[in-house]
């Protein structure tokens, strides 16, 4: 549906990608205008139709992550960001990017868990987390030492695949 966004998008999530990994934060001053100019664009393009499709997408983004920021597992940069893709592309790609950036996601953990020697430990306290398991000292997502990835790569992955899944 939404072709035109392709290269706004692909531009920021690349750099927020980029920025993620680098420093560990994605920037208002890149996800805010790119929220607003979402809103404005499909607005333009659509007229009333594209402002709910746009105000929706930035809805459900801004829920389905920012439940995982409520919980400490995400940072409020990547909540962002997804809002401002969903404010681009609007709910319908959005679900499925946001599919797509779980899939990434979960093969990036099993790399770099496998990568930094442990593996087992993530398979360990995954059980643990599943099926209630015994408490592990410092497993917890409030815990500030604890394993971190930068999401926004897969949450770019995920998105850009979004593009060619439609």
């Amino acid at each position: 549906m939404h072709a035109f966004a392709w290269w706004p998008t692909s531009i920021v999530v690349v750099a927020a990608a980029v920025m993620d990994l680098r420093s560990r934060r994605i920037p208002n001053w890149l996800v805010l205008p790119f929220l607003a100019a979402g809103v404005v664009v499909l607005t333009w393009r659509y007229g009333w139709h594209g402002l709910e499709q746009s105000l929706a997408g930035a809805a459900l983004g801004l829920l389905t992550f920012g439940v995982l920021f409520w919980m400490g597992g995400m940072g409020a940069g990547d909540v962002k960001l997804f809002a401002a893709i969903g404010a681009w592309i609007g709910p319908g790609q959005l679900f499925l990017a946001l599919v797509l950036t779980g899939l990434a996601g979960g093969v990036m953990v099993l790399g770099w868990a496998a990568w930094g020697g442990f593996l087992k430990d993530l398979f360990a306290g995954t059980g643990d987390l599943i099926f209630g398991g015994k408490k592990r000292e410092g497993m917890t997502l409030s815990n500030p030492l604890r394993r971190k990835l930068p999401y926004a790569p897969a949450i770019a992955i995920g998105t850009l695949i979004s593009f060619f899944a439609r």
